[in-house]
């Protein structure tokens, strides 16, 4: 009744299409997930360990810290800051995770495009990101309750849930707080993804299938989602040497959240 005739058209349209996913289980969700010791040192690199060998080193993930001014007491978050510092001696913990809704997709996209319904091919692939989501909102739900169990008791409605009135937050590399896509690299190799998950990395660091979400568990319960706005030079040339990545390549990777002009190595002359 508010979005219109059309709005409604199309709602209907993608609830038959749903349905008869479901019904031929023409697509399938995959998912790995796993929980780590972890620690922050230089304040904001994690360095995760072996689950079974807390003194064992396995990957460090590198986080960037909001820089831009801010009034009195209000502090520059960094996702680090939800995980207990080396130096306190407390081992804390965090979790990875990778899910896809889009094994399959493929027949789909074929099977459409030999009708020449370009429309179908669009609404398949909506309909996959929607679900791809969907599974990465459940899984959080089941990780809190069950598999980190740090919420067992937790019970909310629809409403509270599609706000996120939970305990703890799952941000996705090249997301607002974490945009650096280089780190999905470090995660894909910590968790085998293409090999528990069947989701591989393009050279663009894309995930295929494209309908797929993959990011960190964090459970502190004042953790929460923020913009990472603009950075500067000095913390770019900082984590650049501690991922032991080539300073014009990470600039590159964060351009959109730089706030300087990097600079373009002379052209070379005959």
């Amino acid at each position: 009744p508010k979005a219109g005739e059309e709005a409604r058209k199309l709602f209907d349209e993608a609830q038959e299409m749903l349905a008869e996913i479901v019904r031929n289980k023409s697509l399938q969700a995959h998912a790995v997930l796993g929980f780590y010791p972890a620690n922050t040192f230089d304040d904001d690199t994690i360095r995760v360990y072996h689950p079974e060998d807390d003194a064992s080193p396995l990957v460090d993930f590198h986080s960037l810290r909001q820089q831009g001014k801010k009034g009195p007491g209000v502090p520059n978050l960094s996702f680090s800051d939800f995980v207990a510092p080396e130096s306190t001696g407390r081992k804390d913990y965090i979790g990875a995770f990778a899910v896809t809704a889009g094994h399959g997709i493929e027949k789909l996209v074929e099977h459409y495009a030999a009708a020449h319904d370009d429309f179908n091919i669009i609404m398949v692939k909506a309909l996959a990101d929607r679900l791809a989501e969907a599974f990465a909102e459940y899984l959080h739900a089941q990780v809190r309750k069950q598999y980190w169990g740090y919420a067992p008791a937790e019970v909310l409605d629809n409403e509270a849930f599609i706000r996120e009135k939970y305990q703890g937050v799952r941000p996705a590399p090249g997301y607002p707080g974490c945009p650096d896509h280089t780190e999905k690299a470090t995660l894909f190799r910590l968790l085998e993804v293409e090999k528990n998950a069947g989701i591989s990395l393009t050279e663009s660091l894309a995930m295929y299938p494209t309908a797929a979400v993959c990011g960190f568990y964090y459970a502190h319960p004042q953790s929460r989602y923020f913009g990472l706005g603009k950075i500067g030079a000095d913390q770019v040339a900082d984590i650049a040497q501690r991922k032991n990545m080539d300073l014009p390549v990470l600039e590159k990777w964060l351009s959109p959240n730089l706030n300087y002009t990097p600079q373009k190595k002379p052209l070379l002359v005959p």
